[in-house]
């Protein structure tokens, strides 16, 4: 059983058992298998590693029996397997790496509540695999398959990475950590595991919330929705802890919280980051951003002598700009933070390292460190129904043509007091609108403007 819809733009995600089972999880083994090993050229096609693909799983209950299926299915195309167990997606780009294999798959659902589940899939060095750049391939190759039956001729190996995926998250750890207290909420995802594996040993004292991964969630898995914060909040205070961090499902992503309570976005992130990367280059070198952040993220960039690069949401499109400008960092607003030096990819546990080093240059409370980057009032991220998308585009277009329009990634229209993104979803009915101004009052005033047109935000 698959339902297409599964294959979304950068990964295949839905409901277990509704959508789909082990059967699709075993023909999407051999389709990916398959797909990876037909991308070898030259001298990786000799390579006995390349041959090879690497699986691994997240805490979900449906996990184990997807990852045997799916395992099943690729050595069926006659591909060997590395079997590296339960891990947070990042050790999955890692192993890709590490081993020198054609790509990898990690079975997983990210942010999205327990009843549903997924498969992630990287190829050569982690390159992602999205609609684009194969999983069209993919989706074909398994929607083709009559039966799940075959000679099963690949080999499996299982292989516990955690010493080395430790060792190489801790090298970009700085030497004089001070003793912080910092608050982490695990969601009953993998930070779960994988925070006091790494950090365990440093000289922070961790409290750790919903460590536990059986499957299910206190909270859904997701740092962006703000009620999913308050359990973490009110830890931060009652421990007066110095910084709080959530991570979500399958840790390659986190949101930071300051001593005080208060939630730090994202892009605010990007710009406290920017310094203390740029530094290290000579004050000099490439930032990649997506287009929804703040203005205060290019300023931080051409403050600290780099170059700033505005890119297309979402995690191909800012993988394949930091490879292709050699870019030292890059940050995404949903908490995505990826680096040259690990391999162009994201990682939540080194943006954890990072925020450490950081904190322990400074003599300054988080509050204090990110105050200055407060400057710009933000609507954050607003849905509107809309049936035709294109069309309302087109109008906001004509509506707003004396300002700065560009089309990188739905439409920017841009003033010299506030500017909006307005985007189209990949999979719903919805626009997804951003908007910044330089004062609340113009921030509410343009949306007010905004919304004659696009209607009220849906709730969801």
């Amino acid at each position: 059983m698959i339902d297409e819809k599964i294959f979304k733009a950068y990964d295949i995600r839905g409901i277990y058992k509704e959508q789909f089972d082990e059967e699709a999880a075993w023909k999407i083994g051999y389709a990916s298998a398959q797909f990876l090993r037909s991308h070898l050229r030259g001298y990786d096609r000799g390579q006995e590693n390349a041959q090879a693909v690497c699986v691994g799983r997240d805490m979900r209950k449906h996990s184990p029996s997807l990852s045997k299926a799916l395992i099943e299915g690729m050595r069926c195309a006659g591909t060997n397997v590395i079997d590296i167990g339960v891990i947070d997606t990042p050790q999955m780009y890692f192993a890709i790496n590490h081993f020198g294999t054609c790509g990898g798959v990690q079975v997983t659902a990210s942010h999205n509540p327990a009843a549903y589940n997924g498969f992630k899939i990287s190829g050569l060095e982690a390159k992602p695999v999205g609609q684009a750049t194969g999983l069209a391939d993919i989706k074909h190759i398994a929607t083709s398959l009559l039966h799940t039956k075959g000679n099963p001729t690949g080999e499996v190996t299982e292989v516990d990475l955690t010493e080395e995926y430790k060792k190489h998250i801790l090298k970009f750890l700085d030497s004089s950590i001070k003793p912080l207290k910092v608050a982490v909420d695990a969601s009953n995802g993998m930070a779960g595991k994988m925070v006091p594996l790494i950090f365990g040993d440093l000289p922070i004292e961790l409290k750790i919330l919903n460590e536990t991964t059986d499957g299910t969630f206190k909270h859904e898995p997701n740092p962006l929705v703000e009620e999913n914060l308050a359990e973490l909040k009110e830890l931060i205070k009652a421990e007066k802890a110095d910084v709080g961090v959530c991570f979500d499902g399958d840790a390659d992503r986190l949101l930071m919280i300051d001593e005080t309570g208060r939630s730090i976005g994202c892009d605010i992130l990007t710009a406290l980051m920017v310094p203390y990367f740029l530094e290290q280059e000579n004050n000099s070198g490439t930032v990649v951003y997506d287009l929804r952040s703040s203005w205060v993220v290019q300023e931080e960039i051409i403050k600290a002598g780099g170059t700033p690069r505005r890119e297309r949401v979402g995690h191909s499109f800012m993988k394949k700009t930091l490879r292709d400008s050699h870019a030292v960092f890059g940050g995404e607003l949903s908490g995505h933070f990826y680096y040259r030096d690990s391999f162009n990819t994201d990682s939540g546990m080194i943006t954890f390292v990072h925020m450490l080093n950081i904190l322990s240059r400074s003599e300054k409370t988080v509050s204090e460190l990110i105050a200055p980057l407060r400057r710009y009032f933000a609507s954050g991220e607003l849905n509107f129904e809309v049936e035709d998308k294109e069309a309302m585009l087109k109008e906001l277009k004509h509506k707003f043509g004396d300002g700065k329009i560009d089309d990188l990634d739905g439409i920017t229209i841009q003033f010299k007091d506030w500017w909006v993104n307005v985007r189209p979803s990949n999979t719903e009915p919805f626009l997804r609108l951003n908007m910044e101004a330089k004062s609340e009052e113009v921030l509410n005033e343009k949306l007010s403007e905004l919304k004659t047109i696009l209607g009220e935000p849906a709730g969801h």
